[in-house]
């Protein structure tokens, strides 16, 4: 067993910067699937089967076939160099688990609001809480073949100010969560040039 683990590829433990990274939206967004998408390492996640008996609290609407629902967080790890690694927190949808989130935007430096464009609704509570505690984000709409929705359409419905940028992305694929990542940090370095944009 010992000789098993140090064969193992080490992660580098020497960065000098983690970076802290949070993804939240609604219930059934496609959080843990886009830190999952993008994570170097197997993520950790504390997904847990859904029960009848979780039918009485938790909105279902849209959502049916969801058999599995995250009860605390996800959590991934992106190395950018040998001194910068990125971490993924990707919060819990549901609003009996809303508490952690506070907890969770402690020392982020910025955040990815995923929203299903059929529950737009369900994105409200992530941007609120944000922009309360003056927490820059990028909004990136899942793909879930639904009706398309504009632009402008969306940014109505969610309010969102200009200076926002407003994505369209598949979680399921490395390469679409990993541009939203990379607009993310591009909109991060935007406002530490002009810091009187950020809400």
């Amino acid at each position: 067993m010992a000789s098993e683990i140090s064969e193992r590829p080490a992660l580098a433990g020497t960065a000098d910067n983690g970076l802290k990274i949070v993804v939240v939206g609604g219930f059934g967004v496609g959080k843990t699937t886009m830190v999952r998408s993008v994570s170097e390492i197997r993520p950790l996640n504390t997904e847990e089967t859904m029960t009848k008996a979780g039918e009485a609290v938790d909105d279902l609407d849209g959502v049916r076939t969801k058999t599995a629902t995250t009860v605390a967080f996800d959590f991934g790890r992106i190395t950018l160099d040998a001194r910068n690694v990125l971490y993924l927190f990707g919060a819990p949808g549901q609003e009996r688990f809303w508490f952690l989130w506070d907890r969770l935007f402690a020392g982020t430096l910025g955040a990815v609001v995923l929203v299903d464009t059929r529950r737009l609704a369900d994105s409200w509570y992530a941007i609120d809480r944000l922009e309360h505690h003056g927490t820059p984000f990028v909004v990136a709409c899942n793909d879930f073949g639904g009706p398309p929705h504009t632009e402008a359409q969306v940014r109505e419905a969610l309010d969102l100010p200009p200076e926002v940028p407003l994505l369209r992305c598949d979680a399921r694929s490395r390469e679409s969560s990993k541009s939203v990542l990379i607009a993310l940090v591009e909109h991060l370095a935007r406002l530490q040039k002009a810091p009187e944009l950020i809400p």
